[in-house]
């Protein structure tokens, strides 16, 4: 890319001071927005490098019980894109945190993909994870994002042999999301056997950053994850536990001590 987004510069600097980084996934609009906005600084607060918002969708193909419902919470407080894209803006105001977008391509197609490219980027989003946006049709899509400024977060799997590998990290920027084992979203009791061979398959193809997502929901996992990884994606853990804390400010506060905890066994590996 011409000019280094803030994703770009976060794993610049992690590089530089040897740390792994945590990135946060949580749905824009559960329960509401202006949580939304309060919950991206107690991630901030905890120490988290990247906030990963997101977009609600009726049909949620890869994710599972909890980012589901959790979308459908947001659908039901009336949540649009057009919302998301005014709540980050107005976010840019207090923080600099860098922010990405994980949605379907529906979301982007229906109000004209070019428009709602150029209005993420004018909100301050800096990247996007379109999760299904074939490979074989990047090539438009990832000219468009970077015309805007946005770093391009392409997912690899498991099951992806080696020649799909490269052609999905072909049009990447920012960062590969390597989903740690085959399935959708959700926590896991163990790390995948699967991941640490995807890294290293993927390592060889890339000289992308690699952050290892799904299924990690605790700081043992997290530190296991990322021995192998440059960073850690944790999403349904942290999605269920601000559910719970049903905006208690005493609960919230255990949450954001909880993730610091998450924060800081990825931080100390080496």
């Amino acid at each position: 890319m011409k000019n280094q987004t803030r994703i770009d510069r976060c794993f610049k600097a992690l590089r530089e001071a040897r740390q792994k980084g945590f990135v946060a996934y949580i749905t824009a609009g559960d329960p509401d927005l202006e949580t939304t906005r309060e919950h991206v600084l107690l991630l901030e607060q905890a120490g988290v490098d990247i906030v990963e918002l997101g977009i609600p969708f009726s049909d949620p193909l890869a994710d599972g019980r909890v980012n589901q419902e959790s979308a459908a919470r947001a659908l039901a407080s009336n949540t649009t894109l057009n919302g998301v894209y005014d709540m980050v803006r107005d976010l840019r105001r207090e923080t600099d945190i860098p922010i990405m977008c994980y949605c379907y391509m529906n979301l982007l197609y229906a109000p004209g993909f070019e428009r709602s490219v150029r209005r993420a980027a004018r909100a301050g989003i800096d990247g996007m994870l379109v999760l299904d946006r074939p490979a074989e049709e990047s090539n438009e899509y990832a000219a468009l994002l970077e015309r805007e400024g946005l770093n391009n977060i392409v997912l690899i799997t498991p099951t992806s042999p080696d020649r799909r590998i490269k052609a999905i990290v072909k049009h990447g920027t920012g960062f590969v999301y390597a989903v740690s084992r085959t399935g959708v979203t959700g926590m896991q009791n163990a790390l995948a056997s699967d991941a640490n061979r995807l890294l290293k398959r993927a390592r060889r193809i890339t000289s992308l950053p690699l952050a290892l997502g799904f299924g990690i929901s605790n700081p043992s996992q997290a530190a296991g994850a990322a021995r192998f990884a440059d960073a850690v994606v944790v999403g349904s853990a942290i999605v269920q536990r601000l559910h719970d804390a049903d905006r208690s400010p005493a609960k919230r506060k255990d949450v954001q001590a909880w993730i610091a905890s998450m924060v800081k066994s990825v931080k100390e590996t080496r």
